[in-house]
């Protein structure tokens, strides 16, 4: 208890939140702008979808092997290299974007490039989290609340940064992802002080004979889990993807006036996650009652999405059950992963979550531009008949008593 109180400062907190905040500015920022930059850019709408998409799909491959380097090599080792790939790719796309006629290709190597980054940096903090509070399950719960909701956070921020820094300069969002990169370096160099190994690194061999067993007592409970992490996010940024074109052709709201209506549903989102950290305390029995709320709350309300497209309230209302739903379930899924893994394979089950979650973030802008102009109620109703399935998983698979016993025999 004491050790972490020790290892584990205010700005050594805040340098840890600042990681998941850029790294969704990173993503969520560039959603209000995507109309903007079909007109500047000369693009469609699909294309458009594929500047989200395709920093996230370069995240869902790479992630799982930096959380084998994390777990090998360290938290620090892999997160800092990571926010200079996010840097560069930042500059690369803001450059083309300015210098280039045809700028389209450079900034899709540019978000992959920063996808890269995302995948050493976004994921790793979780079982960083684990590893200062390893002691203390209603502390780790408490600052996992603290991360989540730093990345919620950064959902509010990003439609009005971005719209904010749109209406300056289009391209002026993928610089300040660069800018905000090199500050969230330079406060995991100074404040993050991770505890020193006293045993040896895991071998590969053992490692990935570790995972198997991992997965083959945990699996159950832990594919449930990332079932969860796939569909919050697809809906969130299918639904944020709708929302951002919706007020512009439907509403006629723009610019910086619709950054902020965007950030109404996202602000509320924050708010759960901040709540629900606070409330979970590591406590297996309230995660999984967690989870099961939400999921009732977010399928039922996100049914009426499509239909309430036309009326800007109730739209406003029904987007914001749907995110306070996401957001208070988000710290139950951190919590239950990061606190029931031991910690030399924390850095890699977490990092599968995370590629789990970059799934959904990357499929629901391109499913979305597909959807909204023909299927756009069937898509929602879909998506709520998907909640409900997944919530009978759970019921099934998520037995807290198996798991109990299984932490105590480990």
């Amino acid at each position: 208890m004491g050790k972490s109180t020790v290892q584990v400062s205010i700005w050594c907190t805040v340098s840890m939140a600042s990681i998941p905040l850029i790294m969704t500015l990173g993503n969520s920022m560039l959603i209000p702008v995507l109309p903007i930059l079909e007109e500047k850019v000369g693009i469609t709408s699909f294309q458009s979808s594929m500047i989200i998409t395709s920093y996230s799909v370069a995240a869902i491959f790479l992630i799982p092997v930096a959380g084998y380097l994390s777990d090998r090599f360290g938290r620090k080792m892999v997160i800092l290299p990571s926010l200079i790939f996010a840097l560069i790719g930042g500059l690369i796309a803001g450059f083309a974007s300015w210098k280039m006629e045809d700028p389209y290709t450079m900034i899709i190597f540019g978000r992959i490039l920063q996808g890269v980054g995302a995948a050493g940096a976004m994921p790793i903090i979780l079982p960083l989290v684990g590893d200062l509070y390893q002691d203390d399950d209603e502390k780790m719960s408490s600052c996992l609340g603290i991360i989540e909701t730093s990345n919620t956070f950064g959902k509010v921020l990003s439609p009005i940064l971005g719209s904010v820094f749109a209406a300056i300069l289009w391209f002026l969002p993928f610089f300040s992802i660069s800018a905000l990169s090199l500050i969230s370096f330079a406060l995991i160099f100074f404040f993050v002080k991770v505890p020193k190994e006293k045993d040896d690194p895991v071998k590969f061999k053992q490692f990935l004979s570790n995972t198997k067993k991992v997965f083959k007592v945990e699996g159950k409970w832990l594919y449930t889990v990332f079932l969860n992490g796939v569909l919050v996010m697809l809906i969130l940024f299918s639904m944020l993807f709708f929302l951002s074109e919706n007020l512009e052709k439907v509403h006629d709201i723009k610019g910086i006036k619709k950054g902020f209506v965007l950030a109404i549903p996202l602000l509320l989102l924050c708010i759960a996650s901040f709540i629900s950290g606070r409330k979970i305390k590591g406590n297996l029995k309230t995660i999984k009652k967690v989870m099961i709320m939400c999921l009732i709350a977010m399928s039922v309300s996100v049914i009426f999405v499509g239909f309430t497209s036309k009326k800007l309230i109730l739209l406003l209302v029904v987007t914001s059950i749907v995110g306070i739903a996401i957001g208070a379930l988000l710290p139950a899924l951190d919590a239950i992963i990061t606190e029931n893994i031991k910690k030399e394979l924390r850095g890699t089950v977490s990092s599968f979550y995370s590629s789990a979650r970059f799934i959904g973030v990357a499929a629901g802008p391109p499913i979305m531009s597909l959807a909204m102009k023909n299927f756009l109620n069937v898509s929602y109703i879909t998506a709520g008949v998907l909640g409900f399935i997944l919530l009978f998983i759970v019921f099934k698979f998520i037995k807290v008593e198996e798991i109990e016993k299984t932490n105590k025999t480990a």
